[in-house]
């Protein structure tokens, strides 16, 4: 079994209604944010690839492109903008194209945070 991954970084502004109240996330602003697709598979016998990483990269740039140097508040099907959201929405828009997707990591280097979501499985209580 392999996993192979593709990182991209985005910068994006939002606002968000937290509960503890800051200001500072009420009002716009920004982060950078490098993201991280891994997927995971036996290689096929005949191309000795789990995945075309040109084929991965031309699909992430797809996801890149509607991220990149946009205020994420307007991104209909996002929700409000935390890394949670962010992982499920990349997570959404790669998964029809990439049958062997395994994680979607979102990371703000900046402070430190990630995000990791492994897809809609159900999960055991």
């Amino acid at each position: 079994m392999f996993e192979l991954s593709k990182q991209f970084r985005f910068d994006a502004a939002h606002t968000l209604d937290r509960l503890i109240g800051t200001e500072s996330s009420r009002r716009i602003h920004g982060h950078s944010y490098r993201a991280e697709v891994t997927v995971r598979g036996r290689p096929d016998p005949v191309s000795g690839m789990v995945i075309d990483l040109g084929f991965l990269e031309r699909t992430i740039d797809d996801a890149r492109d509607a991220l990149d140097h946009r205020f994420l508040d307007e991104i209909n099907d996002l929700g409000a903008a935390t890394m949670e959201n962010l992982s499920r929405w990349i997570w959404n828009r790669l998964s029809p194209a990439v049958d062997n997707l395994f994680r979607v990591s979102v990371y703000r280097d900046s402070s430190g945070d990630a995000c990791f979501y492994y897809g809609p499985k159900e999960v055991d209580a």
